[in-house]
């Protein structure tokens, strides 16, 4: 059952996604419909963890100060040299 929902957004955001939803040939609210769907769709799953991850969870202990995102920058790097 489809219910109604008053929203108050930025005038420039609510034309970009007019344009947005016009040019993907869909209605403004199967849009939002649809992003919220997917955003609390994503909520669900990512606290879903499967006994596999579960069981690694803790294998490998990592600095604090420990920064992934330069620990691969670093990687590529050397491995592209």
């Amino acid at each position: 059952m489809d219910k109604k929902l008053t929203l108050s957004l930025d005038k420039s955001i609510i034309e970009s996604a007019k344009n947005y939803a016009k040019s993907n040939n869909i209605s403004l609210s199967k849009l939002i419909e649809s992003y919220l769907k997917t955003l609390t769709k994503r909520k669900k799953n990512q606290a879903d963890i499967t006994p596999l991850v579960e069981s690694l969870s803790g294998v490998i202990s990592l600095d604090e100060d420990f920064n992934a995102k330069d620990a691969y920058t670093a990687y590529l790097i050397e491995k592209y040299k």
